[in-house]
């Protein structure tokens, strides 16, 4: 994929598709600083495996991003890549009239504002680089609006507006920005103890598998994307082989969404 020796940071790298990506670009021979709140056992292990830093840092505050940034940058010496990873949902069973303004700024904060922090301070470091590349993980959600996840569809939907003005402004400065839409992938975040499954299964009073195959039979392929499955796409924006590839938005949903 022509990235051996660029350096890259992955926000939200501990578990899921962010550790996925970190785990396909450190084997493509990138250096990577891999941020998140806190270092799980799978990313210590691959830390001592492959050239990656783990920064302990919390997205979610105003200067968590840049920080990470920082971080590295101090590392590596330079920043080529950036993949915007880091995001989370919670299902508003309640209806929206349940949401109020403090769930509304969470998930905005999470899902929008740790993105727009994280590229503004590393924006100038990509703008030196000989080849900048932004990928940011967004959502099926942000073209397929659900009441469910009322608050993260918005907030996906944001980014995914974000990334595209971007686009066209830095482009011509050599620097590439692009979304990846997943739909369901089988991570915590939907299969998990507290994830979006059990939390609509406890309040429906039914089974968290059963949810999850109800989830997984929307799609044409019936079955939920592997973490693997969205990173290879990642490093395939990442990199020179979709030089000419900006302002795009890819969907990994195994056909869920039915329309053009």
């Amino acid at each position: 994929m022509h990235l051996s020796g660029r350096v890259a940071l992955v926000t939200g790298a501990s578990k899921g598709i962010g550790l996925a990506v970190t785990q396909a670009l450190a084997d493509e021979g990138v250096r990577v600083a891999a941020a998140a709140r806190s270092v799980t056992v799978e990313l210590a292990k691959l830390a001592e495996q492959a050239d990656v830093r783990p920064v302990t840092v919390d997205l979610s505050t105003p200067d968590g991003p840049a920080a990470a940034v920082d971080a590295a940058v101090a590392a590596y010496g330079g920043l080529d890549i950036l993949v915007n990873n880091v995001g989370g949902v919670r299902p508003r069973t309640g209806g929206f009239l349940s949401v109020g303004d403090d769930e509304w700024l969470t998930a905005l904060n999470i899902n929008f504002l740790a993105a727009v922090r994280s590229t503004r301070a590393a924006l100038p470091h990509l703008l030196r680089s000989a080849a900048g590349s932004i990928v940011t993980i967004a959502s099926v959600n942000a073209a397929l609006p659900d009441p469910l996840v009322i608050d993260y569809s918005a907030a996906k939907a944001a980014l995914a507006n974000f990334c595209k003005s971007l686009s066209k402004e830095v482009g011509p400065q050599g620097v590439r920005v692009n979304t990846v839409s997943p739909g369901p992938v089988s991570t915590d975040l939907w299969l998990g103890p507290d994830g979006v499954a059990a939390t609509i299964a406890r309040n429906g009073g039914g089974a968290a598998d059963d949810v999850a195959r109800q989830a997984a039979g929307g799609s044409v392929t019936g079955r939920f994307t592997r973490p693997d499955e969205v990173a290879d796409l990642v490093v395939y924006l990442a990199g020179d082989r979709a030089a000419n590839v900006t302002g795009a938005d890819y969907t990994v949903d195994g056909g869920l969404i039915t329309t053009l």
